[in-house]
């Protein structure tokens, strides 16, 4: 009956977390810059007979002013989120010796910034009707914990250690303001979605060889990772 926002809901991770936590009965707002996908995906879910809905909502993660009308409709027409799921992310093939400032630039906005915002915002919108167990999860990366020899990775990387040390501020700062909103941060190897294929969007052998290389995780397991968490009694905390 809460309601969760999934941020980068029309593909991946974001789709299969956004079904997952609707067949759980939660109110889903769905974010994404083109929402066809999710349109798509809010009648199968109808159409399945779940629980919970799926509403579809446009927003450019990298435009502050968008996600901040985003948060305001989302008061509006169902009083407030319940539970953050930042999981929109991006990579561009940007090295550090030859990268392109742009790239880097737009990696900053929907890795670091743009969830440094929806963090704020949700817990506002938790503080002001006194929700005390809510839940802010963060999709991160295992390139958020080591750097691996790939230059086209390695600005990516820095913005997922970002996000690594924002949960953790995070946890801090939600103990010190004596609240039982947990913060947790799910971090990946290689899951099979399209990731590769917009890292490597000039090269679609490249990214088709990235998820040949090993038995990848598939979006369903990062799904279900969310769910444990999210269902974990409200005294643990999965870090």
């Amino acid at each position: 009956g809460g309601v969760a926002l999934v941020t980068g809901a029309s593909v991946g991770i974001g789709a299969a977390v956004a079904r997952a936590l609707v067949q759980h009965g939660m109110k889903v707002v769905g974010c994404a810059r083109s929402v066809d996908k999710i349109e798509k995906l809010a009648a199968e879910c109808q159409s399945a007979g779940y629980p919970g809905t799926l509403i579809p909502y446009k927003c450019d993660l990298a435009n502050e002013e968008e996600i901040l009308s985003m948060f305001s409709a989302i008061r509006t027409l169902h009083q407030g989120v319940d539970v953050c799921i930042n999981n929109a992310g991006l990579a561009r093939p940007e090295p550090l010796l030859s990268g392109r400032t742009e790239g880097w630039r737009t990696m900053i906005d929907v890795n670091v910034m743009a969830v440094s915002i929806c963090t704020r915002e949700a817990y506002q919108s938790m503080k002001e009707r006194n929700i005390d167990d809510g839940h802010i999860i963060n999709i991160n990366s295992m390139n958020g914990h080591s750097v691996v020899p790939q230059s086209v990775v390695h600005f990516y990387s820095a913005t997922k250690y970002a996000v690594t040390a924002l949960t953790e501020g995070l946890r801090q700062e939600l103990r010190e303001a004596r609240t039982h909103i947990r913060a947790t941060c799910i971090s990946p190897g290689l899951v099979e979605t399209g990731f590769a294929f917009k890292l490597h969007d000039n090269d679609p052998e490249r990214a088709a060889a990235t998820y040949e290389s090993i038995r990848c995780l598939k979006a369903e397991d990062m799904a279900n990772a969310v769910i444990y968490v999210l269902s974990a009694p409200p005294h643990v905390q999965v870090g």
